[in-house]
Parts: structure tokens; C-alpha cells; sequence
């Protein structure tokens, strides 16, 4: 069956879906679009591992489509997240969002298949672009601001992206997308830190997060799940293809996987929450590819894979209640598990997931990712990893479900969601059982790199339970003690603060200054104008005076401009 159907490019099935969802209606439209992601994932099957659709473009192989082991693997991730999110989206009556939601998937596999940086920098900026209307779809004065945020962030990716490539065919006359690294002299090394940081950008480093905790919290109920699927993971993938084994990058992450622990149990907004927790769990990513062995590279892309399908469990939970109730802050919520129980136990599948509950997905790859940084003697970073692995339970594998579902009654009584979001959220909750308690045989089989690990051993199972145990018990201690931090309607500011709060407040006095400065120059210039006049027209004799105020002949005037062509015509040979 597979062998029969047309060749076609990865991104071109879930194209061709979003073109039709603009022109059918009803359940024809809505078939279409559950199939779209199976008949993309089939021509998939239907690959050899090679480059195809190669053309020369101004000199230079362009390689459209390479397939390899590393591109494969997230090609079938982004079209499993596909299929579960336009189930889950089905009950929705917007041709915007559905359009947007399958040509955002359809960008986001052809950046993972690209060979060279031209086609990965188009997919790159029409990621941003089809991505941006999900949230403005919301249709809200909030929507609309973090949306113009996020796009501009996006654009700024792009614009370093093509930059920093464009030196690179440049100086290696070689166009094709491969590992890059930071190691490089002169020019070079100026190309590698601008596709470093269009990198960084995407995957929310450290103090460029903000266009993530900003915009995705703001984004409807649906379009959430396509936003925690697409982008940051597309970044995972090019780090992991052009960057691989570069130790900045542990750094980096193990800043991601910790930092994001106190905003998120600070923080009211539940989406916000897991806005923050998916910067951390890209963290673990990220530091597995600094380190850069196979293991650790394994478990960096085996982690992406499990996580866009935990985390979007978890945000689909979230995007129910927000559907149902109209809300999403915890200090409005609780109680929910009484009307709501299905999605209560979904819920809670997510966040054992998220936790690494052995037999749940999170286990079996962020493990390979700790044990990788122990045997490459990141002592160091293991145990910060440990934290930020208690920090993840708390925030999103406690905190969630108790204060959405449980803990005080908020009085809110509802039913649950639409049948097709329960059915979506069940998909992504079996899928997590299965992975976790088969990895050889459903993730493991797909990883890019030979490593032999076996996640279930007894040191990492005990390891883990401890980690759990001790940190439910911390949560239970604070919360008895009333000094878990409450959950209260406020802002809470990270990095935002330095152009929302910093900047206004030494930017808005300098402009004051220089606009007040402005201001008596030309106050000066006009008084200048108008003595000038005065002195030239005599208010007596009712004329001009002064040579300049006469009458000239023609003769004078073609002197005058004979003079002023030769004076050009004299600089111009100069």
C-alpha cells in the first residue's frame, strides 16, 4: 500500500490539508483533516534514508528533503502531535484556526527535513507565521499584544538565521544544513553564533524565553496544542543537527531545567504554569545535547519525542477547563475533579508522565539523559538536574492537578469537555503508558543514535521513587504549614521586566529630553526665519530690501546657474 501512493515531499500532505479546510465545511472538512496527518505519516514510511528534489539555485546543491534517522524520527512525532491536536480541535468552528494548525505542522516537518539553509530558513519564518494567528484567533486585546510580541521575536530568529548563513555558504561554499559548531576563526565564527542564537532564540534560552511564557498562555484553548508541539521542539532538532556536543550549551540548559521551578510555583495562570515547566523539560534537552554522546543525544531527542505528547496532555487538560469553565487561574479553580472526572484522571496521567513515574514516558528518556551526564562526569549538573526533576513534580506533576481539581471547592460545577477532546486526550494518555512501559519497542526504536540502555534497572527505579517521595512530601509539609507559595491574581515578571519595567524607565526620560530639545531648536529656527523675513522687506516703502530681494535679469539668473552647474560638475570630478 505504501510502495503505491505518490511520492510527495514530508511537509506537502499537511499542506495540502489546511489549502482544503479553506474550502470544505462540516464533516467533510473535518475528515480530511483527522486523515491528513496518517496519509503524511505513510508517505513517510514510504522513504529511503537519502536526499530528493536536490536543484541548483545561484551556484549552490540545494537539498530540499534529506532523510535520515534524526529527520524521520520528528517527522513521525510532528505527525502524531498533528493528528492528536486536530482531533482534539474538531469541536471548533474556525477555519482560521485550522488552516493555521495544519500548514504550522506542515512548516514544522519541512524544517526537520531540510538539507540546506535556504529551505530551512523558508520553513523557519513561515513557522512564525502560521503559528502567530493561533493566538490572535483567541481574538482578545492580549491576544492581539503578545501576538505582535511573538511575531517580532520570530522575525528577529529569521533575520540572525539568514544572516549567519548566508556567511556561511558564503565563506564554505557549501549551502547544506550539517553539524556547524562554535569552533571556528574570523568570519566564520561570526556566521556560527548567529545561527546559534536564531536557535537559542526558538528554544527559549535564558533571558529569550519571554516570547513563550508571553504569547502561549494567551493562545486559545486549541491552538495551545499545536504551539507546545511545533516550534521549541523544531529547535531541539537543529540543535541537535548543528550543534551537537558543544559544553555551552550544558550550561544553558541546566539554567533552563532550574530557573523556570520558581516562576511556575509562583504563578497563578495554570497555562502559564506549563508555559514555564516546557522551558524546563527543554533544558533536560538541551543539556543532553551539550554533552553529545549517543546516549545523551538519544535521550535529548527521545525526551522531545516524549514531551510533546505529556505536555500536550497536560496543556489539552488545561484547555478543557479553560473550555468549560471560562477559566485557568488557580486561585478560581479546585473542586473540578467532582464534574469533571475523566479529565481529572487524564490529568493526572500527564503529570505523572511529566514527573517520570517509572511505566509512565517522562522515565524512560529523561534517565538516559542523567545517566548520560554521570558518566561523562558532570557530577555538577546531575545533581542539578535532580533538583529541577523535584522542582518538575512539584509545579507541573502536583500543582496542576491539585489546584485545578482538588484542592478548595471553588463551588464551579460543569460537565466534561467535548467528546472529541476526551478522545485526543485519551490517545495522548495511552501513548504515554505505552511508551514508558514498552520503550524498546515504541521510542526506542526510532532513536537516531546506537546506544544500548536499559531504563529499568534497580538504581534508577529507586532513584526516582525516592526523588518523588521525598518531594511529595515536601509539598505536603509546606502546604500543611501554609508556606506553599498561594495562588493570588498577580503579573508575575521574569526577564520581561528589563523592557517593561528597566527600559521605560530610563528610555522615556531620554526621550523627553531629546523631544524637549528638539522642541527649542525649533522654537531658535523659527525666530531666525522670522527676523530673516523682517529684515528683508521694508514695512516703510512697502518692498523688499537688499540685493538678494531684487529683481534679477535673465541674464543674471543664467549666469548664476551656469555658476552652479560648473561648481557640481567640479565636485562630481573630484
Amino acid at each position: 500500500m505504501i510502495s503505491s501512493l505518490p511520492l510527495l515531499p514530508p511537509f506537502l500532505p499537511l499542506l495540502i490539508g489546511s489549502i482544503a479546510a479553506i474550502f470544505l465545511r462540516g464533516h467533510i472538512r473535518s475528515a480530511i483533516m483527522v486523515l491528513t496527518p496518517i496519509w503524511g505519516a505513510l508517505q513517510l514510511a514510504g522513504l529511503e534514508h537519502g536526499m530528493y528534489w536536490t536543484m541548483e539555485f545561484m551556484g549552490y546543491q540545494l537539498e530540499p528533503v534529506r532523510v535520515d534517522k534524526l529527520s524521520i524520527m520528528f517527522g513521525y512525532l510532528f505527525h502524531v502531535a498533528a493528528f492528536i491536536a486536530v482531533i482534539y480541535a474538531l469541536h471548533v468552528k474556525d477555519t482560521l484556526q485550522h488552516v493555521a494548525g495544519l500548514s504550522y505542522a506542515a512548516s514544522a516537518v519541512g524544517a526537520v527535513f531540510a538539507g540546506d539553509f535556504l529551505t530551512l530558513f523558508v520553513f523557519w519564518e513561515l513557522l512564525a507565521l502560521t503559528s502567530v494567528f493561533l493566538i490572535w484567533a483567541r481574538r482578545t486585546d492580549r491576544a492581539y499584544g503578545a501576538g505582535l510580541r511573538y511575531i517580532v521575536i520570530k522575525v528577529l530568529s529569521g533575520v540572525l538565521l539568514l544572516a549567519g548563513a548566508l556567511i556561511f555558504i558564503h565563506q564554505t561554499g557549501d549551502a547544506r544544513f550539517s553539524e556547524i559548531g562554535l569552533e571556528h576563526d574570523g568570519v566564520l565564527s561570526l556566521g556560527a553564533w548567529l545561527i546559534f542564537l536564531a536557535f537559542g532564540i526558538k528554544c527559549a534560552f535564558p533571558f529569550m524565553h519571554t516570547w513563550l511564557t508571553d504569547a502561549y498562555p494567551e493562545a486559545t484553548p486549541t491552538g495551545t496544542i499545536f504551539l507546545a508541539s511545533f516550534t521549541t521542539k523544531v529547535a531541539v532538532y537543529a540543535l541537535a543537527r548543528g550543534f551537537p556536543g558543544t559544553e555551552l550549551l550544558v550550561w544553558i540548559g541546566i539554567t533552563m531545567a532550574c530557573f523556570p521551578i520558581f516562576y511556575a510555583v509562583i504563578e497563578n495562570d495554570l497555562r502559564r504554569v506549563l508555559a514555564y515547566s516546557l522551558i524546563n523539560q527543554i533544558g533536560f534537552m538541551v543539556v543532553g545535547i551539550g554533552i553529545g554522546t549517543s546516549l545523551a543525544l538519544n535521550g535529548a531527542v527521545a525526551h522531545a519525542f516524549n514531551d510533546v505528547i505529556f505536555k500536550g496532555l497536560l496543556m489539552m487538560t488545561m484547555g478543557a477547563v479553560l473550555h468549560m469553565t471560562g477559566r485557568i487561574n488557580g486561585s478560581e479553580l479546585g473542586g473540578l475533579y467532582k464534574s469533571m472526572p475523566k479529565t481529572t484522571i487524564l490529568c493526572i496521567v500527564g503529570a505523572a508522565s511529566i514527573s517520570a513515574f517509572p511505566l509512565f514516558s517522562g522515565f524512560v528518556s529523561k534517565s538516559m539523559i542523567m545517566s548520560a551526564a554521570v558518566a561523562e562526569g558532570y557530577d555538577v549538573v546531575w545533581l542539578l538536574l535532580l533538583f529541577a526533576a523535584a522542582g518538575v513534580f512539584h509545579h507541573a506533576g502536583i500543582k496542576i492537578p491539585y489546584f485545578a481539581f482538588f484542592a478548595h471547592d471553588s463551588g464551579i460545577r460543569t460537565k466534561e469537555p467535548p467528546t472529541n477532546m476526551l478522545i485526543a486526550m485519551g490517545i495522548a494518555a495511552v501513548a504515554c503508558v505505552l511508551i514508558g512501559s514498552f520503550p524498546a519497542h515504541t521510542v526506542y526504536a526510532l532513536l537516531p543514535w546506537d546506544a544500548d540502555y536499559h531504563p529499568y534497572d534497580v538504581t534508577h527505579v529507586l532513584t526516582q521513587l525516592q526523588l518523588l517521595f521525598f518531594s511529595a512530601m515536601a509539598f505536603v509539609w509546606l502546604n500543611l504549614k501554609n508556606m506553599y507559595p498561594p495562588e493570588l491574581p498577580s503579573t508575575n515578571l521574569d526577564a520581561d521586566w528589563l523592557y517593561r519595567k528597566l527600559a521605560p524607565g530610563f528610555i522615556v526620560p531620554i526621550y523627553h529630553s531629546i523631544s524637549e530639545v528638539i522642541r527649542k531648536l525649533e522654537e531658535v529656527a523659527k525666530r531666525g526665519i522670522v527676523r530673516l523675513i523682517k529684515n528683508s522687506y521694508d514695512e516703510e516703502k512697502k518692498q523688499p530690501k537688499g540685493y538678494f530681494a531684487q529683481l534679477w535679469p535673465t541674464e543674471t539668473m543664467v549666469l548664476w546657474v551656469a555658476l552652479l552647474l560648473a561648481g557640481i560638475l567640479i565636485l562630481n570630478y573630484i
